[in-house]
């Protein structure tokens, strides 16, 4: 896009256009004053070459104060210096669109996790900041040229028959997910892979790049995502399956799959890093009930397992409590409860907003004296997400199944004989 640029001189007027050398405009010069004549062309300095708007720097180091070094192509020397393992994976890090012009804090960690992981990798951060703190609309413009100066870089390191583009992973983040696409487009072959990493939620900002970087540094707590059509679904644990491809590792680890398709894939997170939960679908059978009403009972559960005890899980209800009906919920443990011994269902009460008030007293006033809410319940069927293990649990006293606001239930592994029933009526 062509800008002209005005700039108001002292008795001179002084215009620049972008494009062309600047020059002085005609002015009436005050009397006396001698005009400087301009130096024969021959004479003239030479203009410096103008600086590259990509740059790309072989990262040794996570520290952002540091540049790395330089890499261009036809350089063959820079290759050499910078010590550039032909043989081996090469990451490319390409940040988005910028409001400070400078790298933000996770380009550094993204660095350190992978030389962790691939220590004899090349891990090059490619340099497009000055494409990149613009207005949005024209860093968008700008990721197309960002990408051929990539591809480029890898079209001439193919000179070399050593490297190979099957070894070259490219990681994009935002914007500069777009960058790695146009890229993958223009090269000459096949990139081994791209990773496009975008916002999980918007008020998260980074948020799918520190997933990523968790990936690479906690290998043993690997995090599975799983297919489903909509949030809704996942919340009831519906979506816990691994059949046909249906679940994947995330981040670094996630396996290539030959579904064409595009589908969503949802998980639960910690807070924090290590980001990995343990996710186990819930059917609860209600077999009888009584007066319940239109009141919501609120319901939660805590796992005994081998590992130990988890907190009180609570079962978010999305729909009303469906009586004479198997109910489904989501259930999620930030630690590995190993294999699961018991389960204790509470009943917590009612939600204590005042529409929920409102309908407690309503269901009150329109029903018999010492009426009480109750529901029956036999069994709780378990299925874990990670594992795909699934298992029975019946309740622990078989004469008592009702359960009752402010009371609790609890289940134990049902017999082999029942497990073994059990089981297959899942499948």
């Amino acid at each position: 896009m062509r800008r002209l640029v005005l700039l108001l001189c002292t008795g001179v007027t002084c215009c620049i256009a972008a494009g062309g050398a600047p020059r002085v405009a005609e002015a009436a010069l005050p009397a006396g004053d001698a005009a400087v004549a301009e130096p024969p062309e021959d004479r003239r300095e030479p203009a410096p070459a103008p600086k590259p708007q990509v740059k790309f720097n072989l990262r040794s180091s996570p520290d952002a104060e540091e540049d790395g070094c330089a890499l261009a192509v036809g350089q063959h020397k820079r290759l050499e210096d910078c010590e550039f393992n032909a043989t081996a994976k090469t990451f490319f890090i390409i940040h988005g669109w910028t409001m400070s012009g400078m790298f933000e804090t996770w380009l550094g960690s993204l660095v350190s996790a992978l030389r962790e992981r691939e220590k004899d990798a090349n891990v090059v951060v490619v340099n497009w900041l000055s494409l990149a703190h613009q207005l949005y609309t024209d860093a968008v413009n700008n990721t197309q040229i960002v990408g051929k100066s990539i591809a480029r870089l890898l079209d001439w390191l193919q000179e070399n028959p050593l490297f190979q583009l099957e070894n070259v992973h490219l990681i994009g983040y935002s914007l500069g997910a777009h960058v790695a696409g146009f890229a993958g487009n223009h090269v000459h072959g096949t990139i081994g892979r791209i990773t496009a990493i975008g916002e999980v939620v918007k008020c998260e900002h980074e948020r799918s790049v520190h997933l990523f970087v968790d990936s690479l540094v906690n290998q043993d707590k690997q995090s599975f995502a799983f297919q489903c059509t909509d949030s809704s679904r996942f919340k009831k644990g519906i979506c816990l399956s691994c059949r046909k491809n249906r679940c994947n590792g995330i981040g670094y680890n996630a396996r290539k799959t030959q579904n064409k398709r595009n589908s969503k894939m949802y998980l639960k997170t910690r807070a924090d890093m290590p980001f990995k939960v343990y996710h186990y679908q819930m059917k609860m059978h209600v077999f009888s009930y009584k007066s319940l009403g239109e009141a919501d009972p609120t319901f939660s559960v805590t796992l005994h397992g081998t590992n130990g005890d988890s907190e009180p899980l609570s079962l978010e209800m999305l729909d009303q409590i469906g009586l004479n009906a198997t109910n489904t919920f989501l259930v999620y443990t930030e630690e590995d409860m190993g294999e699961l011994l018991k389960i204790k269902l509470t009943w917590e009460g009612t939600s204590q907003s005042w529409y929920d008030l409102w309908k407690e007293l309503k269901s009150y006033w329109y029903r018999p004296a010492k009426s009480s809410q109750e529901l029956h319940i036999r069994r709780i069927r378990v299925k874990s997400g990670e594992t795909q293990q699934r298992f029975a649990f019946c309740v622990e006293d078989s004469q008592l199944t009702s359960i009752s606001p402010g009371k609790e239930l609890w289940f134990v592994k049902c017999t082999e004989e029942w497990q073994k029933r059990s089981v297959s009526n899942l499948l």
